[in-house]
């Protein structure tokens, strides 16, 4: 018998009405690859509401339902349809004054048609951002739930396509302390759907996914490839790079090939980002990519690129823009990085704290300079619950499948200023291992903290790590810059050791003497003292300041920053240097 009393209603009393969509979940294993494949975009104008209560899901709007089972119509709180129009890709907090600070659901709605191209042909929706987490509906059925709201997740719709189809998207972008991130971050909260929305044909048999590198340790002679297909158990695929003079023929079985194939490729560098057409076909379905070849590894205490020591002269950025908010665009993308190899004789960004774009890594991978890429294990995440340790790894690993074949990708990092507890280094030390178990070809790190009591570099976590990152703000959080030389001085890591922050405030335009903070000579003459500490330090063997440009965050109100961290060397307007810069610049030029 059921307890219910008989004016029960679920659309009020049930408060775990989100528990249904769980069995929705989307994962890494989802994801197909984009790269070289004919898409459709779904961009453009899509209906938008905002739905603090999550009527959506609470009382079951998105199964459309407006009569009941006598035929009769009942009085219905929504319109899709008369909801005013937002852009996609686009953050709400951009798009609507209203809306800047809304952290709440918004929801999505659009139409589309479909009609079917090849008999037999396979259907997915592909987004490449939603923040934070995304409930997809197609037709009046939950097709898919995803968290993480910046890697990509792919969902198939194969029959389940009218010629004309009804797509919601809601779009969950409030903090949870089970999530990563969770409540407490240092950067603004945009939600929406802010990247590219495509619409995906494959044939029966697709190529899922692949990985094309250098072999490690081969004398830069051999190239390793694995595949995965979908639909056939067993057959052949060609991989084809003309300019190199391959045309390889790799069985595949179970749905998996793999090989190695002699070759001699001109190694990509930052001076030298040379990238080849590459192109793997089975019967019916092909991927095509530029992909460059080259070999990143620690040896000792030594960074080798292609066998040469580098230092890695970088600094780090947020994907955050005054008028775009979190979504960018290539013209953004290419001066970031032009300013970055021209202007300040970088080699290497930090891209902070949650996968960027795949647009810049591709662009990277074109105009040369190599990248940290990280996932938001940012501070107190909840280390004890294996629900958010499962988070972490689906979303390192959808960015690991998203850009493995991009050269200038050289650093994935687990994790940014964690505290150094049992449960911490269990769950960064798994995510480091599973990180190696699907790609051994690059360097793992983490942003790691000083121990201050000690005086000195020492942290756990190091011995997981192939590169040590250091988070360090001598002279600014911690005023006695002497702490500094003695934390070098006390400190023999066995591995090469990164500064992945450091630096101090500054309002552009604010002068004044060169002990008052928040002035841009402050700024200055703490880096001068900074580069000249880090430059004569042997066991340092890269740097990458916080940050390049000023940018948005919630918990920075004082008069000079007005919302905005401006530890930046350039202002928000991403134009305006300040005196710092030169400061990197020359010290980068020397070094």
């Amino acid at each position: 018998m059921s307890n219910k009393p008989g004016n029960f209603n679920p659309e009020i009393h049930v408060t775990d009405y989100r528990k249904e969509f769980e069995a929705k979940r989307v994962t890494r294993d989802c994801l197909i690859s984009i790269d070289g494949r004919k898409t459709e975009s779904l961009n453009g104008k899509w209906h938008f509401y905002a739905d603090p209560i999550e009527y959506l899901l609470r009382r079951g709007w998105y199964k459309e339902s407006r009569y009941d089972d006598q035929g009769r119509e009942k009085p219905c709180d929504y319109d899709f349809e008369a909801m005013e129009e937002i852009k996609v890709p686009a953050t709400w907090n951009t798009e609507r004054p209203e809306l800047f600070l809304y952290e709440n659901m918004g929801v999505y709605f659009r139409t589309f048609r479909y009609k079917q191209h090849e008999e037999g042909e396979r259907v997915f929706l592909h987004f490449e951002g939603v923040a934070y987490r995304a409930y997809v509906f197609l037709n009046g059925e939950c097709i898919a739930m995803h968290d993480g709201a910046s890697t990509p997740f792919s969902v198939e719709v194969t029959g389940k396509l009218n010629d004309v189809n009804r797509i919601l998207v809601g779009v969950d972008a409030k903090r949870q302390d089970d999530r990563v991130p969770m409540t407490n971050t240092d950067w603004f909260n945009y939600g929406g759907i802010y990247r590219d929305v495509y619409f995906v044909r494959t044939p029966g048999t697709f190529l899922k996914d692949w990985f094309l590198r250098l072999v490690p340790g081969s004398g830069y002679s051999e190239i390793a490839l694995d595949f995965s297909v979908d639909g056939s158990k067993s057959g052949e695929a060609l991989l084809t790079i003309e300019e190199l003079g391959i045309k390889e023929k790799v069985r595949y079985e179970d749905g998996i090939g793999s090989a190695v194939i002699k070759a001699k490729p001109v190694l990509w560098s930052p001076e030298n980002p040379k990238l080849y057409d590459v192109s793997l076909s089975i019967d019916g379905d092909e991927l095509l990519d530029k992909i460059g070849f080259r070999e990143f590894k620690v040896d000792g205490n030594r960074i080798l690129l292609n066998g040469n020591e580098v230092f890695m002269k970088g600094i780090c950025v947020h994907e955050d823009d005054v008028y775009l908010g979190k979504s960018t665009n290539e013209c953004i993308i290419r001066e970031t990085i032009r300013t970055v190899k021209e202007d300040l004789h970088g080699v290497f960004l930090r891209l902070a704290h949650y996968p960027h774009t795949r647009l810049f890594s591709k662009i990277a991978d074109e105009m040369g300079v190599m990248l940290w890429e990280e996932i938001p294990v940012y501070w107190s995440i909840a280390f004890g619950n294996e629900k958010t340790y499962k988070d972490a790894e689906n979303q390192i690993g959808e960015l690991i499948k998203r850009d493995k074949n991009r050269a200038s990708v050289v650093i994935w990092s687990v994790g940014n200023e964690n505290p150094d507890t049992d449960d911490r280094f269990a769950f960064m030390s798994n995510l480091a291992s599973y990180v190696r178990s699907v790609d051994p070809t690059r360097a793992v790190s983490a942003a790691c903290l000083v121990d201050e009591v000690g005086e000195k570099i020492d942290d756990r976590l190091a011995d997981k790590l192939d590169i040590i990152g250091v988070n360090e703000y001598y002279g600014w959080y911690n005023p006695d810059f002497s702490k500094l030389g003695r934390v070098l001085k006390n400190s023999n890591p066995s591995k090469p050791v990164i500064i992945t922050e450091v630096g101090a405030g500054a309002r552009a335009g604010n002068h004044g003497p060169s002990d008052m903070l928040w002035t841009e000579e402050f700024q200055e003459a703490l880096y001068m003292k900074q580069v000249k500490e880090i430059g004569a330090c042997p066991f340092i063997k890269g740097v990458s300041p916080w940050i390049l440009y000023d940018f948005r965050a919630q918990r920075r109100f004082n008069h000079y920053q007005e919302g905005f961290n401006r530890k930046g060397l350039i202002d928000a307007d991403k134009k305006t240097k300040k005196l710092a810069f030169k400061v990197l610049s020359d010290f980068y030029k020397t070094k």
